[in-house]
């Protein structure tokens, strides 16, 4: 499409790819100048700059009647800020909030909101408010000429462009925005130290930001806390202006029982304590009795962790808490600003401190001009009026006589057309009290004002020692002592899952169908249990609750979950395939539990097999992984443990009633693969799947093998192995007649 300028019926046309740039561009840029960001000179967005304008200009001030919030927002939407009142009332919200500001602009009366809930708060239409005495930090030189004024959205009333900040407020309640394509995070600091920053600046403008760091410690929240990132991390915040810090909740000890006193910032006592509360039902704290929340207006925080007995490790405990919860939180630091020249920038903090003391000294320079170009107007008016003592019956004349008294005036004293104004303004009364002492007193004050406005202008030195007065004084006024601590520690550790759960003797057993259970103890007779129609006892394995179980599906894969998050054995379990994700159609045939260096079989029923350490076996994500490379159509069959004792002796059955047993040191150790031929099956039989391999277990010297077949069972000794050992991957010796379809061997003691 050809660009147009107008057509002959004044419609602009252009390219629907430039008007869509250009108004993603604009709003942008209104996104970034005039919602998200704050200007580097006050530390406001717009929609707070305008709402403590409007309180001012409704005498909200610190010493006035509280009024309807309400009022507030709708001189604001009404008059300066065309938006939703909601937005608004949140803005106005979050300067009231003690617990959101370092310090607050707003002071409220009624519901505006808590710690635990900061939206919590109350409708406008119920509370009241007014301006806190830090406000007039912004607002006290506002009518002294210091800044622009511009008009309004619909042109009819003039607001300021920025306030004239006695002190980097951008720094002191810290800021959170996000723009397009940008965003800032600036935390709240100390008054006292921020301006002990800018004095030193002032003192020495070459000051490092090392050498402010000695002033300014780190960021100071409202709700206290302690911050435990290093310090040379922090220095290396402020240098670049962004990176990240940790910040911890404080607690003592008070009877045995663990109170936190203060939570990192912006952390909610409610969430931390249900995250707490969390892991007690999930049995993650089995240190912990009790939780209780004894907050108040007196003890905003106090949440009171309760320990099981005197002999819990509560700094152990306590770093678990700070790792799992929001006891300790990590804050992102983005000191990105509007800038003097009206773009944003990061800065770091003696480049922003540099820039904003070049607007104070600006702005210091402009009220005193303000005020020299008064004192210099009242001066000159002062000339007349004592022009007029002195004459006082000629002036009356002239009043009385001339038609045109003012000009009169001017011809006949040479005065400006302001004397005569102001003295033609005078009322007939006033004359009589027009005494020259008096007048002469006012000339003299307003001349010594005069020169010591006009000295200052001119010497950098002396405006410098102004504004490092008016910051000393301001520091001194509103200043307070810092609430968060900065101290080095160590970074939280979460307490390892092993260690949080107690050390039981578990079964755990699998069945035909996949579903999975553990029971406590190892005198549990797995197929005495009931099981769902259709479901079967398929394998069982021997542990710990402190273990890891791995299982092994029809594929090859393994799979491990820890022992005590598996369901109770007072039920029927539930399916594996709900926590793990195997293959499609596969089964589960094998489980394992024990130490990671123990040492497992792994079988199939095509006779191969292998021994592989438990923690080869071990897999951290729900798909497993593949560990036995099995041939086609083969299937696995149940996990054998592997005693330490050199003697011990592989024992494997087959379909057609034969029995061998060889040495386990004659099978490879293996992480995963096929492993080697265990049971020789002649190669027409493998292939048409006539005849498999049973069963295979390992047996030691002092224990027996039990074969069953049916309800059947028989005991074969340590000893009585011996008429059926081989070498790995024969065919095996016979069992006795009615012993041969053995349809599962298992291992027992003697």
């Amino acid at each position: 499409m050809q660009e147009l300028e107008l057509n002959f019926e004044g419609v602009e046309r252009r390219p629907l790819k430039a008007f869509t740039e250009q108004a993603d561009l604009d709003y942008s840029m209104y996104v970034i100048l005039d919602r998200a960001l704050p200007l580097l000179a006050d530390g406001l967005k717009p929609v707070q700059r305008r709402i403590i304008f409007a309180m001012s200009e409704l005498g909200l001030s610190a010493g006035s009647k509280h009024k309807k919030s309400a009022r507030t927002v709708g001189d604001v939407i009404g008059k300066y800020h065309p938006h939703g009142d909601s937005a608004c009332y949140e803005a106005m919200v979050h300067m009231a909030q003690d617990f959101s500001y370092r310090y607050p602009i707003v002071d409220g009366q009624g519901n505006w909101g808590s710690t635990d809930d900061p939206k919590s708060f109350a409708a406008m239409r119920y509370t009241e408010s007014r301006m806190r005495p830090y406000a007039a930090v912004l607002l006290s030189e506002l009518g002294q000429g210091t800044v622009d004024w511009t008009p309004n959205f619909d042109g009819t009333l003039d607001e300021p462009a920025v306030l004239p900040a006695r002190l980097p407020n951008v720094l002191l309640n810290g800021a959170m925005g996000i723009a397009v394509g940008m965003s800032t995070d600036i935390p709240p600091h100390n008054l006292r130290e921020i301006a002990a920053a800018c004095i030193k600046l002032l003192d020495d403008p070459e000051a490092s930001t090392r050498e402010l760091c000695k002033h300014v410690q780190g960021p100071d929240f409202p709700t206290g806390g302690e911050i435990v990132t290093p310090r040379a991390e922090l220095k290396a915040i402020y240098e670049t202006g962004t990176g990240t810090y940790k910040a911890r909740a404080t607690w003592t000890i008070e009877d045995g029982e663990i109170v936190v006193d203060a939570l990192p910032y912006q952390a909610s006592g409610s969430k931390v304590l249900e995250q707490i509360a969390a892991q007690m039902r999930a049995k993650k704290l089995p240190m912990v009795e009790d939780l209780r929340d004894e907050s108040d207006h007196e003890y905003p925080t106090r949440l009171v962790i309760t320990p099981r007995s005197n002999r819990v490790d509560v700094e152990q405990l306590m770093a678990h808490l700070c790792a799992t919860t929001d006891l300790e939180r990590t804050y992102r630091v983005n000191l990105n600003v509007i800038a003097l020249d009206g773009r944003p920038k990061v800065l770091g903090l003696r480049d922003l401190l540099v820039e904003w003391l070049s607007f104070r000294k600006v702005t210091v320079q402009r009220r005193l001009q303000w005020r020299l170009d008064k004192v210099l107007a009242r001066l000159h008016i002062l000339d007349g009026l004592l022009i007029a003592y002195l004459n006082l019956d000629e002036v009356i004349r002239i009043v009385r006589t001339e038609d045109e008294p003012k000009q009169a005036l001017i011809a006949r004293f040479a005065l400006s057309e302001i004397q005569a104004e102001a003295i033609l303004e005078t009322k007939l009364r006033n004359l009589a009290k027009l005494e020259e002492m008096k007048i002469r007193g006012e000339q003299d004050e307003l001349s010594r004002e005069r020169d010591d406005l006009a000295g200052t202008l001119g010497s950098a030195a002396r405006l410098q020692a102004l504004v490092r007065s008016e910051i000393e004084r301001d520091a001194a006024e509103y200043g307070d002592k810092r609430r968060t601590r900065i101290v080095e520690r160590e970074a939280a550790k979460a307490i390892d899952e092993t260690e949080l759960v107690s050390a039981e003797p578990v079964t755990v057993m699998l069945s035909t169908l996949g579903w999975v259970r553990a029971a406590k103890g190892h005198d549990i007779d797995p197929r005495s249990l009931s099981y769902k129609t259709g479901d079967a006892f398929q394998a069982a394995a021997l542990g710990r609750s402190t273990q890891q179980a791995v299982f092994v599906d029809s594929t090859g894969r393994a799979y491990s979950l820890p022992a005590h998050t598996l369901p109770s054995a007072r039920g029927q379990g539930e399916p594996l395939s709900g926590r793990l994700d195997p293959p499609d159609g596969a089964t589960f045939a094998a489980v394992m539990i024990g130490e990671p260096a123990d040492r497992w079989l792994l079988a199939c029923d095509a006779g191969y097999g292998f021994i592989a350490r438990l923690e080869a076996l071990q897999a951290r994500n729900r798909a497993g992984k593949a560990v036995f490379n099995l041939p086609e159509n083969a299937r696995v069959l149940a996990a054998a443990a592997v005693p330490a004792d050199p003697e011990a002796l592989v024992v494997a059955t087959n379909s057609e009633g034969r029995l061998l047993a060889f040495p386990v040191a004659e099978l490879p150790e293996m992480d995963k693969g096929r492993g080697n031929l265990m049971f020789g099956i002649p190669g027409k039989k493998a292939r048409a799947g006539e005849e498999l391999m049973v069963g295979a277990s390992i047996v030691a010297p002092g224990q027996s093998l039990a074969l069953y077949c049916g309800d059947r069972k028989m005991t074969l000794s340590y000893k009585d192995l011996a008429e059926y050992r081989g070498e790995r991957g024969q065919r095996g010796a016979m069992l006795p007649r009615g012993w041969r379809k053995v349809d599962r061997i298992e291992v027992a003691q003697g």
